[in-house]
C-alpha cells in the first residue's frame, strides 16, 4: 500500500467501517446486561474470558447479587463461588467487592457514567471504564481497545503503537467521535469471526483490499505447500 497522507488514512478508516457495517449490521455488546451495575459487572469478568462463559455464570450471580449494596455487604469468599468458571475469578470476586463499596460510599450504590470517575473504582481500567462509560446513556464516548482492537488497528496499518492507550488515541483520530462507539464493536466482532491471530480468514474479509495486512503472513495456495 502506497504511503498515506493523513487525509487518506482517514478517507481509508471510514471506508472500513462502511463496509464492515455493512457486513455486520447487528455487531453489538455480546456481554447479557439489564442495568450500569450489571453491565459493570459483566465487563470486569469478561478480561481474560470469553463473553459466552460470563453470559453463563451472570444469570445466578445477579440474582443473589441484585445491587450495589449486596456486593459490598458480601465477601470475596461468598461471590467466588459464582464465578469460579472464569479466569482469574479469585481476583475478580475481590474486586467486585471492592468496586461495589466504593459505589456505595462514594457514590450512593449508583454507577457513575464518566469513564474518570468508573476508572477510579478498583478493579475497573481504562479499557473497561471506557467500554461501561460508551454504553451509558449520558456517557463518554471512547475507542476501548482490547486484545481484537489492538490486533486489527495494527494490520490494517492504523497504528505502528502497542500500547492500548497510544492505539486508542490513534484510532480516535482517524474518527469522528459519533463512531468510536460502533467501530470499537465493529473491530471487536471481525476480530472474532475472521480476523483471527494466527490464521486469518482474509479470503472472506469485506475490508481485504484495504488492509495492508501488516504483520499477515501469505499463506501459499494448498498444491503449491504440498510436498512432492
Amino acid at each position: 500500500m502506497a504511503r498515506e497522507t493523513k487525509a487518506d488514512k482517514k478517507q481509508r478508516a471510514s471506508e472500513v467501517m462502511d463496509r464492515l457495517e455493512q457486513a455486520m449490521p447487528d455487531a453489538h455488546i455480546e456481554l447479557d446486561y439489564r442495568t450500569p451495575l450489571e453491565l459493570l459487572v459483566a465487563v470486569i469478568l469478561s478480561a481474560q474470558c470469553t463473553d459466552k462463559r460470563v453470559n453463563l455464570v451472570t444469570p445466578a450471580l445477579f440474582r443473589r447479587f441484585p445491587d450495589a449494596r449486596t456486593y459490598a455487604e458480601s465477601s470475596e469468599e461468598e461471590v467466588a463461588p459464582f464465578i469460579q468458571s472464569c479466569g482469574l475469578y479469585r481476583a475478580k470476586a475481590r474486586n467486585l467487592v471492592a468496586a461495589a463499596r466504593a459505589l456505595v460510599a462514594e457514590h450512593g450504590g449508583e454507577v457513575p457514567h464518566s469513564r474518570a470517575l468508573l476508572e477510579q473504582l478498583p478493579g475497573v481500567g481504562h479499557k473497561t471504564a471506557g467500554v461501561v462509560s460508551m454504553h451509558l446513556e449520558g456517557g463518554d464516548y471512547a475507542f476501548p481497545v482490547d486484545t481484537h482492537v489492538k490486533r486489527l488497528a495494527w494490520r490494517l496499518g492504523f497504528t505502528r503503537h502497542e500500547e492500548p492507550d497510544k492505539v486508542e488515541e490513534d484510532m480516535r483520530a482517524l474518527l469522528p467521535p459519533e463512531r468510536w462507539k460502533q467501530g470499537h464493536q465493529l473491530l471487536v466482532w471481525h476480530g472474532r469471526r475472521a480476523c483471527f491471530a494466527r490464521a486469518p480468514a482474509c479470503e472472506r474479509c469485506p475490508v481485504a483490499e484495504l488492509c495492508p495486512q501488516r504483520g499477515v503472513r501469505t499463506r501459499a495456495p494448498r498444491a503449491a505447500r504440498e510436498t512432492p
